[in-house]
């Protein structure tokens, strides 16, 4: 493997926040972006400094530069855009859900092995501050030791995108879960 990999970010909502992580990172050459709406892709471009520029996903991966993709688009292209990633031999994180499916996971698994290339269900929360805390309080034993545990988590942020209050409902635990399973 180089010792840089080009990624490419796909979906510049809440994807664009991870521009400036991977142009710190000393293994990432922040490649390309990926947006449909060519206004919202060269402002994200433009304010990043990010050259390579795609409005069409398929184009993207047909770029032999481009290592790794990081998904972040609409929940429903998870899957599809991940396996056509795959298949097309790219390296692949895709924000949560994986898959709106079970199928849909079991396709993303047949299609990372049989391209031998990475796959990271990208579950950012078990990183943040707070859960890293509470992991040391536990890890400590300065909590004793857990009998019961309830969580709850807010999705009402900032930056998150507008069409996620017209999703149909759906369970959706993967934030509360991996804290506790990490």
């Amino acid at each position: 493997m180089p010792d840089k990999i080009n990624v490419a970010i796909v979906g510049l909502g809440f994807g664009a926040e991870f521009i400036p992580i991977y142009q710190a990172h000393p293994h990432a050459n922040m490649y390309a972006i990926c947006q449909r709406t060519k206004s919202r892709l060269d402002e994200v471009g433009d304010a990043f400094g990010v050259e390579k520029r795609y409005t069409d996903f398929e184009e993207l991966i047909a770029d032999p530069n481009v290592d790794a993709v990081h998904i972040n688009s609409p929940i429903h292209l998870h899957a599809p855009q991940s396996i056509a990633a795959l298949k097309a031999g790219k390296h692949v994180a895709s924000t949560v859900p994986m898959a709106t499916t079970v199928e849909e996971c079991r396709q993303i698994v047949e299609a990372q092995q049989a391209s031998g290339k990475k796959y990271m269900m990208a579950e950012t929360v078990i990183y943040s501050r707070e859960f890293l805390y509470v992991k040391e309080l536990y890890t400590t034993g300065k909590l004793g030791r857990i009998q019961y545990l309830r969580a709850t988590h807010q999705q009402e942020m900032l930056g998150w995108p507008g069409y996620w209050e017209g999703l149909p409902p759906m369970h959706y635990a993967t934030h509360v879960v991996s804290p506790c399973l990490a």
